[in-house]
């Protein structure tokens, strides 16, 4: 389907470039949301008509998103949830989730907004693009975390999942003889052994009462 863009459309084109699309993008996305017309001849004459107020409304929309991205570009909010000792949530991160969070620090977002491919499914940092206009564009970081003390961490820059690992295999280490041959126990089992060995032996022998 040919369209008529009212508005920059990445990877497509900006105010009124006449594109193709498939069928599917035009109806279920591009045109129920008044980003694009059908591109026919009507169609064609009402934006040219109105092409001036189009793109001065876009300069409004576009001078108030640039006032918000200063305030929201690097900002971070952080999300503590319960999850599994493999990092694992028990459910998930969604746009909804992010959009309350960002609100609760008085940032105006909404959910169309926020350009989350898929929910975020285990602790760490993260980072997740905010479309506040079709051309402007910010990078938000979100903290997922067990706790505020390993948010704070993870934050710092520590890999909580690793640091947990090494916590939890350091207690564990194996004796080594250098001079054992392959099989043999180490020095100090060996000894161990033969001692219980020989105290075994010598209740034996010892004189029955």
């Amino acid at each position: 389907m040919q369209i008529i863009l009212l508005e920059r459309v990445e990877k497509l084109g900006g105010i009124g470039d006449v594109v193709t699309v498939k069928d599917g993008f035009a109806r279920n996305f591009l045109l129920p949301n008044k980003k694009a017309l059908r591109a026919n001849e009507s169609n064609r004459k009402v934006f040219e008509a109105n092409r001036e107020r189009i793109e001065a409304d876009n300069a409004t929309r576009r001078t108030e998103a640039q006032a918000e991205a200063k305030t929201l570009d690097g900002v971070s909010v952080t999300l503590i949830r319960q999850a599994s000792n493999t990092g694992q949530l028990y459910g998930s991160v969604a746009v909804r989730d992010l959009v309350e969070a960002l609100v609760a620090e008085d940032h105006k977002v909404n959910k169309a907004q926020i350009v989350l491919g898929k929910p975020i499914k285990a602790i760490g940092l993260y980072d997740v693009k905010v479309a506040l206009h079709p051309e402007v564009a910010v990078t938000v970081k979100v903290n997922v975390a067990r706790s505020p003390e390993e948010a704070e961490m993870q934050a710092q820059g520590v890999d909580v999942m690793a640091a947990m690992f090494e916590q939890d295999t350091a207690g564990f280490t194996e004796d080594f003889d250098p001079n054992a041959e392959p099989g043999e126990l180490p020095r100090d089992e060996a000894a161990a052994g033969d001692a219980a060995s020989t105290e075994a032996s010598d209740e034996e022998s010892a004189p029955q009462g």
